[in-house]
């Protein structure tokens, strides 16, 4: 079968990406343009799309009746029209798993590079100010401790349960929250509302859908008085990015850390980069779920799955 890597170069180079099992003709381009023409016409021949964030609508997908599978090298599915896979016939698999360790470890790097101002200090002993200062230490900004501080985690997966580990660890006291509007399933959840106005930090988790797009707005930021650090290692739609910027500004929160944006690469225009010389404001460019070992499983699981459906196949 004919296998096409439409952006193999979401992985870091040296990281090593065989074609699975049963992939008799191997395809591999480092990334490719949102341009339908140009996925249709790398992909006519294509038995197997395999792909990390390439958009493939029901126009791509109604064009290449040879399709019979759509591996995507990530969680999310949101890149995808699943209706129209259904429609065709085509299968859609995800890998879930992989990160379990890179997404929680880079969950904490945000939580503490905030809550402590590392980049802040970084850049003061970097520009002179400690020097110019004259003192054996700086502490322009408060330093804030993890310990006995609440973190609310929205969205309790893998990823959610390892985050939970880890805080207690740290000494923390952790709150589950409920889906929005719902009563709490069990003794271990705490009602959505609850969870906002009793975290001194938030941790999201959840995936992108109706229900928790812009989930992070107006409203429920107005619900946060304890002026919790968001931290936002799930997707960019759940928080909306001007109220965000907003509560920053306000002073309605203390802090923002971020993996995720609503457009990734973020938007030159994006109202987050306004604040991203904020002392607790930090960004990475969507890296959280890409440590060594985590792409190396992520392929591993991959390659598995697409082996799996070759032998189903034949």
């Amino acid at each position: 079968m004919q296998a096409v890597f439409l952006d193999k170069g979401t992985f870091s180079e040296g990281i090593d990406l065989p074609a699975p099992m049963g992939v008799s003709d191997y395809i591999t381009y480092n990334d490719t343009p949102k341009d339908t023409a140009v996925i249709i016409e790398r992909c006519k021949d294509a038995d197997i799309i395999i792909t990390n964030k390439v958009q493939i609508g029901a126009e791509v997908i109604e064009q290449l009746p040879k399709l019979k599978l759509i591996q995507l090298t990530a969680t999310g599915m949101n890149n995808v029209d699943q209706e129209a896979c259904d429609k065709h016939g085509v299968a859609l698999f995800n890998v879930a798993g992989y990160a379990v360790k890179s997404v929680p470890e880079h969950t904490f790097m945000l939580m503490l590079t905030a809550m402590r101002a590392g980049i802040h200090y970084h850049q003061k002993v970097a520009d002179g100010t400690w020097l110019a200062n004259g003192n054996f230490c700086l502490l322009d900004i408060p330093l804030i401790d993890l310990e006995d501080k609440t973190l609310g985690i929205i969205g309790i997966g893998t990823i959610g349960n390892r985050v939970t580990e880890i805080a207690r660890a740290f000494g923390m006291t952790v709150l589950w929250a409920e889906h929005q509007g719902r009563e709490p399933r069990s003794d271990d959840y705490t009602a959505f509302d609850e969870v906002l106005a009793r975290a001194d930090v938030i941790s999201l988790h959840c995936p992108l859908n109706e229900q928790t797009e812009h989930l992070i707005n107006k409203d429920t930021l107005a619900k946060m008085v304890k002026q919790p650090l968001i931290v936002n290692v799930a997707r960019g739609g759940i928080v909306d990015s001007q109220s965000l910027t907003d509560a920053i500004n306000s002073e309605q929160i203390i802090g923002y850390a971020s993996d995720v944006f609503e457009q990734e690469p973020i938007a030159d225009n994006d109202p987050l980069l306004s604040i991203s010389d904020h002392p607790r404001v930090i960004f990475s460019p969507h890296n959280a779920w890409g440590s060594k070992s985590a792409q190396e499983t992520l392929w591993q699981m991959l390659s598995k799955q697409v082996a799996d459906f070759i032998d189903n196949h034949h």
